[in-house]
């Protein structure tokens, strides 16, 4: 039986581990993003992978994709929500564009794709739903106005989910993701910092695949992921 993953939200740092490890588990991945071009070069070094466009903020395209996915690789099995980007800002400096952007980002994203994903889930009794959270879900920031609330609102999501799936048998859990994660941006940025300072996105990975092997018995909701040297 095929396994398909499906990673929504595919850049260089933990969308493209996840893509990774799954498919080094043996899943069919489906990598989406709203460019293609970093996705096709992840996709190319993976046994069975397959490459979708598509704007999780749009309704229609998420449908669209959707159906070609169960079409030319199956059924879903785990969905992993990575796509999170935002805006810094105060909310005085933060517009209405930006706020809403956020929001459809983070968590109107999340709810379209999980839509697609949940009727065969609950008639095979088995699945996962994975989220790529923040600590901004839980502390806000005083330059967060709007990418905290929109990761308040896609925990939030996530968490209802759980309640609603979980006893369909649909693992839905969260990734809290506490810390810098090592990019050549962020180190360019920070020059500075030692290696532990940085969150590796294969560690990352490795936390949402654990994730989706776990019983039933003892099902994680919320784990976090910091590096030891992060203050918290």
């Amino acid at each position: 039986m095929n396994r398909v993953c499906v990673v929504a939200g595919v850049g260089p740092g933990n969308g493209a581990a996840f893509a990774r490890r799954f498919g080094s588990e043996g899943y069919s991945v489906a990598l989406l993003a709203r460019s293609t071009t970093f996705s096709v070069k992840v996709a190319s070094t993976l046994p069975e992978a397959r490459v979708y466009e598509c704007d999780v903020t749009d309704a229609t395209a998420v449908s669209r994709t959707f159906d070609a996915i169960r079409r030319e690789l199956g059924e879903v099995e785990v969905l992993v929500y990575n796509a999170g980007s935002g805006v810094w800002g105060s909310v005085e400096e933060a517009t209405a564009a930006d706020f809403e952007a956020s929001w459809r980002i983070n968590a109107l994203g999340g709810f379209l794709a999980a839509k697609q994903v949940i009727p065969a889930m609950k008639r095979t009794g088995r699945g996962n739903i994975v989220f790529v959270g923040a600590t901004a879900s839980r502390k806000a920031g005083p330059r967060s106005a709007a990418f905290s609330s929109a990761k308040g609102a896609q925990r939030s999501l996530a968490e209802s989910m759980a309640r609603a799936l979980w006893p369909a048998g649909i693992h839905v859990s969260l990734i809290v993701v506490d810390g810098v994660v090592d990019l050549p941006r962020t180190r360019e940025r920070m020059p500075d910092k030692p290696d532990s300072f940085f969150i590796k996105p294969d560690d990352v990975a490795d936390i949402g695949f654990r994730l989706t092997q776990q019983r039933p018995s003892a099902w994680s909701f919320e784990v976090e992921a910091r590096p030891y040297g992060e203050s918290w």
